[in-house]
């Protein structure tokens, strides 16, 4: 799994590429809560994630508290199908809010209704 930080309109964008599983959940982990310090809105690009487990997305509550709690927003891009499905059978997915590009996402992040 590799992480890769961009910025568009001064959002920080941090896109995953590979699995977040046992193996790979602490560094991803280190890698978006250090976003979260600098910035508590983020975009969240999952479009080359394959792969999300138990330790994923107990990294991703995480997140999810820790923007809350910075008043922030976290906007996920690019979930296949069968991640948003995932979240919806386990109750995830309304913590969280999806988007279907990037930006959109800029745009949800920007406006005060989300």
């Amino acid at each position: 799994m590799k992480v890769k930080k961009t910025e568009v309109d001064n959002i920080a964008i941090l896109s995953v590429d590979g699995s977040i599983d046992s193996s790979t959940a602490a560094a991803f982990q280190k890698e978006i809560l250090a976003q979260i310090e600098i910035d508590n809105n983020l975009i969240l690009d999952l479009s080359k994630n394959d792969f999300i487990s138990s330790a994923g997305l107990r990294v991703l509550l995480l997140v999810y508290r820790s923007s809350k709690v910075a008043v922030g927003k976290l906007i996920i891009v690019g979930a296949s199908d069968e991640i948003k499905d995932v979240m919806y059978h386990t109750g995830f997915s309304k913590f969280f809010t999806f988007s279907g590009n990037i930006e959109e996402g800029i745009q949800m992040i920007k406006s005060p209704q989300h």
